[in-house]
């Protein structure tokens, strides 16, 4: 008689064995499920939509448009090399930080089904939200580089920086993002305040304007405070990375500062409160 090859595997989870941050080992084991999430975010998002896909490249070209007109044209202001690619470089990662930062906080209780059926790691929630987010960033990127080849300008020998400050800006929205997901299913006022975070946050980063403005006409000690802003030295720098020009000064790493403290508290505060997830939902 042929025994069974298959075999069951048990989780057992132990409520006195308290960890500070998530097991990572743990989350790479459900990669599958993981790669599942994304998948199913990423063809929902664009589900019974006319243009369908199109919209990924209307959203930030009406953006990039929007505010050239604002900072441009009627603000006046004239960035080097001019104010549709400073804008586009700016925008480009702003977008992804925008987007995880939308989308994570809601992200727990959307899946809340699946949260009060079946053990996973939650943090897989909100990260997949992240790989998502990395298609509007790309698509931000092209729409930079079409500008800067229509324009004719080439970036300057400081773009191999740029991989740096991207993958900063990678980590500020995951941090944002994981601390976002957990507040919210606790408080759910968190879903109403998040979108005007998003809309205020985008005119209190240097995007369509050079930092060197708010430098100038902020009060005296005020532009550290400014640079608590995690997004305003990536943009800083990530700009820098493509144009060229002046390196960034000492400030930028303040942000880089509150890049890491705001990680590693988003990942120390969800898992604090992850066993009681799906009692809240």
């Amino acid at each position: 008689m042929a025994k069974n090859s298959n075999s069951i595997q048990t989780k057992i989870i132990n409520a006195n064995q308290r960890r500070t941050l998530p097991d990572f080992r743990e989350i790479f084991r459900y990669k599958d499920l993981f790669l599942t999430l994304a998948w199913r975010d990423f063809k929902v998002r664009y589900a019974q939509t006319t243009i369908g896909f199109l919209w990924a490249f209307v959203q930030p070209a009406v953006t990039l448009i929007i505010l050239t007109l604002i900072f441009g044209t009627f603000a006046g202001i004239k960035p080097a090399p001019n104010h549709v690619i400073f804008t586009a470089c700016g925008l480009s990662v702003w977008t992804y930080f925008s987007y995880v930062m939308t989308n994570s906080g809601s992200s727990i209780i959307q899946s809340q089904s699946m949260v009060k059926k079946i053990y996973f790691p939650r943090l897989i929630i909100p990260l997949s939200k992240a790989v998502v987010g990395l298609i509007d960033f790309g698509i931000a990127m092209l729409i930079m580089v079409v500008l800067m080849i229509y324009y004719g300008i080439t970036p300057a020998t400081t773009v191999w920086f740029a991989p740096l400050f991207i993958l900063a800006g990678i980590i500020a929205a995951l941090g944002v993002g994981i601390w976002l997901s957990a507040l919210t299913v606790r408080f759910r006022d968190f879903q109403h305040i998040v979108p005007f975070i998003v809309q205020i946050g985008m005119y209190l980063t240097p995007v369509a304007y050079p930092i060197e403005m708010a430098s100038e006409r902020l009060p005296s000690g005020l532009i550290q405070i400014y640079y608590l802003n995690p997004m305003a030295g990536v943009v800083q720098g990530f700009r820098w990375s493509v144009f060229g020009g002046e390196p960034p000064g000492n400030l930028m790493y303040i942000s880089f500062g509150m890049i890491v403290l705001i990680f590693i508290t988003g990942l120390m505060y969800f898992k604090k409160v992850e066993d009681e997830i799906a009692d809240f939902v």
